[in-house]
This record gives structure tokens, sequence and C-alpha cells, in this order.
């Protein structure tokens, strides 16, 4: 009889783009006892859940849920709910994920229009304007961070653009929330996804998202538990949403007061999302935010301490994550293998254009701390040592301690 051992991964330490090291809080609470999805104490989660996603969002929305699945689970909720077929959607692309929002509007039926902004810059907030003007659109699909590029696109005056033209604005945060400044209402987001295993510091497999009344009206507009089987329902079938796992008029009356069952909770994936949101607004919003703009800072500092290049405009780079140029003659993916064997830690490759051209170092949610930054750099020192390049020696690890001690000091006197 086979005997198969205990799962046991090995250690590491996950300073690529995602997926991180999840904080200890949440992985335990991972491990809690499972009850049934009418249990009193299951909804009660999921309304306290609700109302700590509305504090991590910025937002007073009703609709604030999770999607069970990855935060591209919540994406395609998002957006094949809201765009009926025929609907022109307009999608600024300026990374790898603007066009996946294209294929998913694309798979919805859409009239697909894209402004494209060379990779390591953003989408300038009048060309969105002009575009909006131009185009007409019923929803504008927008990524907020890249990590494929690690830029940050402005958010700040879109969804008055959007509102002015009479389009729907939905961004992509799953690489941005937590780690970045985000403020649903402020900003006027009709409707915001994200996911847990970047700057909230969790697992992959569950998807928070916020809707706007607007948002909401179109979604429940497409229900077929409002209009789908009345004999007097005007409604035709290319009307209602075109997936059944995925229709966010039945997932938001499984989370409201109705609790009309659409499928099973994911447990598990809850008390996670829970737990991240909890960890986040205990620290504070704006200090966690802090504390991935200070990691960002001491990374970047870091990597031009050792002598390497930095990817794109810094200016409107994420927080939470670096591109790193690979020096010319090094092989890439080997220094990647080389860190992971000998030093247990992860640094990620990029897409199309990128692959092979830059590494990108994540400073995200649990790792967005000193120890994770210094000990990175150190081994990626010794990694480019061995490889021949000529790097200063300790330069990376006095560089980001430089600015760990400044904020120190500016702490103190302040």
């Amino acid at each position: 009889m086979t005997i198969t051992a205990p799962l046991d991964p090995p250690a590491r330490l996950l300073m690529g783009p995602g997926p991180i090291s999840a904080y200890p809080r949440v992985l335990r609470a991972m491990s809690a006892q499972l009850v049934g999805q009418y249990d009193p104490f299951m909804t009660a989660t999921m309304r306290e859940t609700q109302e700590l996603y509305r504090r991590v969002w910025a937002t007073r929305n009703d609709a604030t849920l999770l999607v069970d699945g990855t935060a591209r689970a919540g994406i395609e909720a998002a957006l094949m709910s809201l765009i009926r077929p025929g609907d022109r959607v307009l999608v600024p692309v300026f990374g790898r994920f603007g066009h996946l929002l294209a294929e998913i509007a694309e798979r919805a039926l859409a009239e697909v229009h894209v402004v494209e902004v060379p990779w390591g810059h953003v989408v300038p907030t009048s060309l969105i304007e002009e575009a909006v003007a131009r185009v007409k659109p019923a929803v504008l699909a927008l990524v907020q961070g890249d990590t494929s590029t690690t830029m940050n696109q402005p958010l700040d005056e879109i969804g008055a653009i959007c509102e002015r033209h009479g389009a729907l604005f939905y961004t992509d945060a799953t690489a941005s929330l937590g780690g970045n400044a985000f403020l649903a209402d402020a900003w006027g987001v009709d409707a915001a996804t994200a996911g847990l295993q970047k700057c909230l510091g969790g697992p992959s497999g569950s998807a928070p998202l916020t809707l706007s009344e607007r948002a909401v009206s179109v979604i429940r507009s497409r229900s077929r538990v409002e209009a789908g089987i009345r004999e007097d329902a005007d409604a035709s079938a290319a009307d209602f949403v075109r997936t059944n796992y995925f229709d966010l008029g039945m997932i938001l009356d499984y989370w409201g007061p109705r609790r009309l069952n659409h499928h099973t909770e994911a447990t598990s994936m809850l008390y996670a999302a829970r737990e991240c949101a909890a960890v986040l607004l205990e620290e504070g919003r704006e200090a966690v935010i802090e504390r991935h703009r200070l990691a960002g800072a001491a990374m970047l500092a870091g990597v031009r301490g050792l002598g390497l290049g930095v990817f794109g405009d810094v200016a409107h780079r994420m927080n939470n994550v670096v591109a790193v140029e690979v020096p010319d003659g090094v092989p890439a993916d080997a220094v990647r293998e080389a860190l992971l064997d000998d030093f247990g830690v992860e640094i990620g490759t990029s897409f199309g254009p990128l692959h092979g051209r830059v590494w990108r170092i994540g400073t995200m949610g649990y790792n967005a701390r000193k120890d994770a930054v210094l000990v990175t750099l150190a081994a990626l020192e010794a990694v480019l040592r061995r490889f021949g390049v000529a790097v200063a020696a300790g330069g990376g690890v006095e560089a980001a301690g430089d600015v760990f001690r400044a904020a120190v000091r500016e702490e103190v006197l302040a």
C-alpha cells in the first residue's frame, strides 16, 4: 500500500508581480471550521466582509461583494454583466491586461474600440476624453495598475468624463488595490474588481467587486430573475447576461437579503478575503499604501544601486512593483531560476515585447517590508555576480537601506 506524504510546499519568498506570500493571519483563517452556506455565522461573515470591502474600496456602494474565482473571474463577471451585445466599449490599452479587457469585451459581443500607447507609459487623460467623445461607448474599461509594464494609470478624472458622456466606468484594480490610492466614490467609478493575491496579501481565488447604483441598474435590467420568464417581459434573449456563473444579477441576489441560491460560497476563500480586508483596515488604509510606497521606493533605489536600469515612466510606476532591465548578455530566465533554487526568492519575467527584457520585482502585501526588500537585493547581487555582471558590492542593500533610514528620521522629526 502506497502512503502519500502530507503536502509540504517549499519555503519561498514571493517577490514577483503576484501571487505573493500571504499574511500569516490570512493563512490561519483559511484553516478555520467550515459551516453551512446559510448558517447564521456564514451569512453574518458575508455581511461583515461586504462592509469591510466598502471601506477598502472607499465607497458606500451597497453592491459590494465577492465573486468566487480568481481576479479574472471578477473581471469577466463585471464585463459580461454590464455589456449588451452590440454595445460600444472603449478600452485604453497600455499593457497586457488592457488587451485582456478588450478580449473579454469581444467575447461579450461588444463593438470594441481601443486606444493604445507604447508599453511603459500611461494613457493621457486628454486622449481618453477625446476617444470617449468620439466613440460614445456604453462602457469604458480601463486597468488601473498593469503589472506587465508596472504602470499606474491615473483615474481621478475618468469618472467625470464618463458621466458627461453617458458611459459606465469600469476599472480592473487587481494589481493596485491596497497598495495604491483607490477612491471609488470620489473618482466616480461605476464598477471595479480586484483579487487577493497582490497588495491585499492573500491567495488567489476570490475577487472583491463593487458596483455603483448606475451599474446595478444596468445589470438588473438584464436579469432573468427580474424579467426572465414572465409572459409580459419585453426583453429579447440577447438582452440577458450570456453566462450563468458570472451573472452579477444572480450573484447580487445571493449576497443580498433574499439570499437566493446561486452557488455555494467558497467558505475558506470568504474567510481569507475577510482577513485580507481586516489586516488592511486595522493597520489603516493610508498607512498600508505608505508602507507599499516606501518598500517600492527602497526596491527602486536598490536596483539602481546595483547599476541596473528601470523600464518605463517611473513617475507613473505602481508603488508595489518595479520593472528591472535585464543587462545585455545576461540570460534572464537563468537568473530567476538561480534566485529560486539557491535563495528561495521568486521574481517575475514579463509578457510579449518585454519577455526576457525585464524582471518584475514586487513589494506588496506581507512582503512590503524592509527585510524582504534587503534579502531580495542581496540575493540578486550574488546571482548577478555569478553571471559576470559587475555590480557595486552591497550597492543595492545600501541604497535601499538609505531609503528606509530616511523614512525613520522623517518619522522621528514629525
